[in-house]
């Protein structure tokens, strides 16, 4: 089961990363992501391994954004790819086979490639205008992931993603996407996780005692 509401680490330096996840675990996050950008893969690791001991502390799932070898050497829960990182069916021979692998789109034909290639949830986006990232895709809207995933009819989950605030749950719901990734809306506030879980209907339970190993 992949968790509804999936935390994008934020920070000015690695170190903060790793003091917002701990903060995101504290609250309740159940999956967490690890998104560092523009830093040595030395670094990168080093964090990571950080990374992996504060969320196996507090029995949440990690993510490694990115990087398939570090997100192995780990053991993290899995690996979010970009556009332009790896092919997942490159990730997916080399990885763990417990660990799962999300693909970012923009478009149904970038879902439906990623469907293709076998990923375990698809993150879709943007919403809104988010500067979060960099080299921003088009804006999707909440019509956008409606037209998306009533042509795709799929059992993938699709995660939304892109200035995502807890006012635009339950007209997410309503598309059909299975759930959310959240960053600064978040790192503003740590204790919004327990309002954007109870406006998914995630089950806190139930996502802490699915393992993939």
């Amino acid at each position: 089961m992949i968790p509804k509401l999936h935390y994008i680490s934020q920070g000015k330096s690695p170190v903060v990363h790793l003091d917002n996840i701990e903060n995101a675990c504290i609250h309740g996050a159940t999956l967490v992501q690890l998104r560092l950008k523009n830093v040595p893969l030395d670094q990168v690791l080093n964090i990571a391994k950080e990374a992996r001991k504060i969320t196996t502390h507090f029995n949440t799932k990690l993510i490694i954004n990115d990087h398939y070898k570090i997100a192995k050497e780990v053991k993290a829960d899995g690996v979010h790819l970009g556009k332009t990182d790896s092919c997942p069916t490159v990730a997916r021979e080399h990885l763990y086979s417990w660990q799962i692998i999300g693909g970012t789109a923009n478009t149904l034909e970038d879902c439906q490639a990623l469907i293709d290639k076998g990923v375990d949830y698809i993150g879709l986006g943007p919403l809104r205008f988010t500067s979060t990232k960099k080299n921003l895709s088009p804006i999707l809207g909440f019509n956008g992931y409606r037209l998306i995933t009533d042509e795709l009819k799929t059992k993938t989950p699709i995660i939304a993603i892109g200035g995502i605030t807890l006012s635009d749950v339950t007209n997410l719901l309503k598309t059909g996407i299975h759930g959310i990734a959240v960053s600064g809306e978040i790192t503003h506030d740590f204790t919004k996780i327990e309002a954007f879980q109870q406006s998914l209907g995630a089950s806190l339970i139930e996502e802490q005692r699915h393992t993939f190993k």
